[in-house]
């Protein structure tokens, strides 16, 4: 079965949504049958792996986008990057950081780390769809935990958490929390 049209589809779909999809949701859209996305997704991933293609099928959090190649994003991202307006202050980035190495996370642990008070941070982080709230912890008082979300995936163009690069001995101790929270 060589999948031409149900390939094309999917192609067209993900190129058209511009947001990261599952299968399901492709599914959805394109009324095909999971199986043919799954195995038209493949076609598109090995189609892309080519050197004469530009672009790449990304995972992001278990969902599907086209976008380009890795290689070539330095010299396409002073273009097509996000711009100035959306860039993050050294004190968001090493917010962001934090909760994105340590979710999930309280204020007062991140403030904990830091040395400075993190509400405007979290606030902003919070407004940019960067993290997320994850729920509460379980001791007095409550407090919520924070976390990433899909976006903040996209942006920093990871498939999971787990693609975070890894931190080396002195950056980890950095990250941890002091046993008195």
């Amino acid at each position: 079965m060589e999948l031409l049209k149900e390939t094309a589809l999917v192609e067209a779909i993900l190129f058209l949504e511009g947001e990261p999809l599952d299968s399901s949701g492709i599914s959805r859209i394109s009324n095909l049958s999971r199986d043919l996305v799954d195995k038209a997704l493949e076609k598109l991933e090995t189609r892309y792996a080519g050197t004469d293609s530009g672009l790449e099928l990304s995972r992001i959090g278990g969902a599907y986008t086209i976008s380009p190649k890795r290689d070539y994003w330095d010299s396409l991202k002073e273009r097509y990057g996000k711009k100035n307006e959306n860039r993050l202050s050294r004190a968001a980035m090493e917010t962001l950081s934090i909760v994105a190495y340590s979710q999930p996370i309280t204020r007062a642990e991140v403030e904990a780390i830091r040395g400075v008070n993190a509400d405007n941070m979290i606030r902003m982080l919070l407004e940019k769809n960067l993290i997320r709230e994850m729920g509460k912890k379980d001791i007095p008082g409550k407090p919520v935990q924070y976390g990433t979300t899909r976006e903040f995936l996209k942006i920093f163009r990871l498939g999971s958490i787990a693609d975070l690069p890894k931190l080396d001995e002195s950056e980890a101790e950095r990250f941890e929390l002091k046993s008195d929270l």
